[in-house]
């Protein structure tokens, strides 16, 4: 029988209350592993341990706390290819995906803040005036950054190591401690995190994980009393509505929501590198990624080359097995996500726009396959191009002129990350500096993992990544004293 997992509380593993779920592979349909479901109770016990061991862990040297997160790394990339393995099952990755951009994404994020930085900043001496406090004085002042408290890390399904890697990294090394909720699709990963913090020495109470399928379980971290603020990532609707519980009592909050990312490709641009960028689309994460640019905003010169071109890079992806060498795109999450996906483009079709590649389910018995798909001749008002799809599905929209560009390129509820193809780059950063997105890419989709990430408009509240994350999971503090 496949290995039933418990929870993680307080530095111990807790059998679940309320059962277990399964964790079906993506790719076969099979069983995965066997997930716990933490009751409401045992949530707030993980918070109530998170919560005892934080005035410790806060007034922890630094040195130690990044030597912990050191250490992690290397439990993480000493067992690189057992975490990925398990990764895969439960996540449905390529193999390179599995090993570089989740597992190792993971352990690069726990090396990068095992470096210590500064959290005091002296501010300038101020001369105040006489007043009703006394006589006029020079008067002295730093700020520094302190630990939030405790931290629900509400996590996706779409990256089961860097995603939650990306909260908790930070927030340990800001001094804070953490209980997680990942999402129930696969689990199986994050409690692998936790065994690597205990291993690397992480005291009991700083790490807790409580997962369960039932929204119950993720409700019960975010309305504990013990939690002072939450850092999710996932749907915007979902984000809402946890915005309005943290609201009612002033928890802090970190929000990385929906994307629906514009590529803005003029008459100049370099198509072949555009259309590889884009490309990227249909096969990182099978589509499920909310930086993907998945609206395709196509000046009418190189309209029908792009549309061309996007569909033979379409054809030429390899479609299966994500444990098979060659494969490229692999399964989406579920069957309900592959339904929704298809149910997407069908809606697209009776909208009115051009299938050009994809569309079909492929000849598979088993796994949650869907082909790369793309739909051209779209209008702004389709669905398929106001709502995110969440799959390996890109629309094209055609444009005449700078201004139309731009304004299609800012039709939407989204603002996450929009990218500009031009080989006048004074005018792709014009543009760039025009679009209401957290992130534009000029001539890449690349990221560079130093420089903020977060969304406007309906994308999320607040950044992280690099530096950011470190200003995210904590407060700032003033100290004044007379001259």
């Amino acid at each position: 029988m496949t290995e039933r997992q418990r929870l993680f509380i307080g530095g111990a593993w807790v059998e679940p209350e309320d059962g277990y779920h399964p964790v079906v592979d993506p790719a076969t349909e099979g069983i995965a592993g066997w997930a716990p479901e933490a009751s409401r109770g045992q949530v707030h016990a993980a918070c109530a341990a998170a919560r005892e061991a934080f005035g410790p862990w806060s007034r922890t040297a630094p040195e130690e706390r990044a030597a912990v997160l050191a250490r992690a790394a290397e439990v993480i990339r000493r067992n690189l290819v057992p975490y990925a393995e398990l990764a895969q099952a439960e996540s449905g990755a390529t193999t390179r995906t599995a090993r570089g951009m989740q597992v190792g994404v993971a352990a690069a994020r726990f090396r990068r803040y095992a470096r210590v930085e500064p959290v005091e900043q002296p501010l300038p001496p101020q001369i105040n005036e006489a007043g009703p406090f006394g006589p006029a004085a020079v008067v002295g002042a730093v700020a520094e950054r302190r630990p939030v408290g405790v931290v629900a890390c509400v996590t996706s399904y779409n990256n089961p190591w860097a995603n939650p890697a990306g909260k908790v990294a930070p927030a340990l090394a800001m001094g804070n401690t953490v209980v997680v909720k990942p999402a129930p699709q696969d689990p199986l990963s994050v409690y692998r995190m936790a065994e690597a913090l205990r291993e690397a020495g992480a005291p009991p109470g700083v790490v807790n994980v409580v997962g369960g399928s039932r929204p119950e379980v993720g409700e019960a971290a975010v309305d504990c009393p013990e939690v002072d603020m939450v850092s999710f990532t996932g749907s915007t609707a979902v984000g809402q509505r946890i915005a309005e519980a943290c609201g009612r009592s002033m928890k802090r909050q970190l929000m990385e929501l929906g994307g629906k990312g514009a590529a803005l490709v003029f008459d100049d641009a370099d198509l072949d590198a555009a259309v590889a960028g884009i490309g990227t689309t249909f096969s990182f994460y099978s589509g499920q990624i909310c930086t993907a640019p998945t609206r395709v905003i196509a000046q009418r010169g190189v309209y029908d080359r792009v549309v061309s071109e996007l569909a033979a890079h379409a054809r030429r992806l390899t479609v299966g097995d994500p444990r098979v060498p060659g494969t490229v795109v692999g399964p989406v999450i579920s069957a309900a996500h592959r339904d929704r996906v298809e149910a997407y483009v069908e809606s697209g079709r009776k909208e009115g726009a051009r299938l050009v590649a994809g569309g079909e389910r492929p000849p598979y018995d088993r796994g949650f396959y869907v082909a790369p798909t793309l739909l051209a001749d779209c209008t702004p008002d389709m669905r398929v191009v106001r709502e995110e799809i969440f799959g390996p599905v890109v629309v094209v929209v055609p444009f005449d002129d700078e201004e139309e560009g731009i304004a299609l390129t800012d039709d939407t509820d989204y603002g996450l990350i929009d990218y500009v193809w031009s080989r006048d780059v004074a005018r792709a950063f014009r543009v760039a500096r025009r679009l209401r997105a957290g992130q534009v890419g000029v001539n890449t989709v690349g990221r560079n993992m130093e420089a903020p990430f977060g969304g406007f408009k309906r994308s999320g509240v607040g950044r992280d990544v690099g530096s950011y994350a470190l200003h995210a999971y904590s407060e700032l503090q003033a100290i004044v004293w007379p001259g």
